[in-house]
């Protein structure tokens, strides 16, 4: 089974329960389970993760090219100043999503930029976490044989 390793920058772990009129209420372990329903049905796995720290993201990326066929991230905050993961994600030869649970182009002018875009195959913004579903369904075209 084709894995696809999902992963989320900081402060997601607060999903749910920061700026709530923004992201929303469902829950960073609501979306998990959401994709994971959603991979089964598509004859894929998950590995889902979250951290507050950039050199684990970077690390997990690394993970991600020998574990994974597509990687969906949501870097958070980190779309806008981490060069050390678009550099990683340079280096994963499958195809990469992003997914923005607000619509950032709406939001502060430094939102506007995103590094993770420079290597993104597909962009999600706006859609609320139903953007993670999509990504899914984005890769599993990406990926089929």
């Amino acid at each position: 089974m084709k894995t696809i390793h999902i992963l989320n920058g900081p402060n997601l772990n607060l999903l749910g329960r920061r700026q709530p009129d923004i992201y929303g209420h469902e829950t960073l372990a609501d979306v998990e389970t959401a994709c994971e329903k959603l991979a089964h049905s598509l004859g894929l796995s998950i590995v889902f993760r979250q951290s507050n720290h950039e050199g684990e993201l970077v690390d997990w990326i690394h993970t991600a090219r020998e574990e994974a066929v597509g990687i969906v991230m949501n870097p958070a905050a980190y779309t806008h100043t981490s060069v050390a993961i678009l550099d990683a994600l340079n280096a994963f030869e499958g195809p990469v999503m992003e997914v923005h649970i607000s619509n950032v182009h709406k939001r502060e002018s430094f939102r506007h930029h995103s590094y993770v875009s420079l290597r993104a195959d597909g962009v999600i913004a706006g859609c609320g976490t139903e953007g993670y579903l999509l990504a899914l369904r984005r890769l599993a075209t990406l990926v089929a044989d």
